[in-house]
């Protein structure tokens, strides 16, 4: 038989087999020892990348969270404040408003005594001045009537005075009655 015929090509050869498996067996070797742990560390840092930035992502959404509810909280507290301000500025205005109208009150109270007070004066000193001048207008007219002059003794003696006094009793009983 030929060497041809004894071969079979769906059977491997032998030696091919052997050289197949060391090579496989280092190739394994090579991937185990140096390939797959590089894979390895590759794959860790990854999944550790991923994982921090994932709980770095949940520190700064809670540290968001916290800055949030801080800020809302120092919001209320302005508009707390802002509400207080308001409400003092009001209480304020009105106590104002009210001083004012006080001392306007008493200013005007000041206006009208001071008025009455010089009206008064101003009366008394014209109410003394028509005493006089009806005095010298009747001693005057007296001495027309009369035919001399009455002046002098009209003086002395407090005439003028007592007639005028006469008038204003008259004046203040007549005037008592009408109201």
């Amino acid at each position: 038989m030929s060497l041809a015929a004894e071969v079979n090509p769906v059977l491997p050869i032998w030696q091919e087999m052997v050289v197949g498996l060391i090579a496989f067996g280092v190739l394994c070797l090579v991937l185990m020892r140096y390939v797959f742990p590089r894979m390895e560390e590759t794959f860790r840092a990854r999944v550790d990348a991923i994982e921090g930035g994932i709980k770095r992502a949940e520190e700064r959404q809670a540290e968001a969270n916290a800055l949030l509810e801080q800020y809302r909280e120092q919001l209320a507290e302005a508009r707390t404040e802002a509400a207080r301000i308001r409400d003092e500025a009001r209480a304020d205005a009105a106590g104002i408003r009210e001083d004012m109208l006080a001392q306007a009150r008493e200013e005007s109270d000041r206006v009208i005594a001071a008025g009455r007070d010089a009206l008064a004066a101003e009366r008394s000193i014209i109410v003394r001045q028509l005493r006089a001048e009806i005095g010298e207008l009747a001693v005057d007219l007296a001495s027309r009537i009369v035919g001399e002059s009455l002046a002098d003794e009209a003086r002395r003696r407090g005439t003028v005075e007592r007639f005028l006094e006469e008038i204003g009793s008259g004046e203040a009983a007549g005037a008592g009655g009408r109201r």
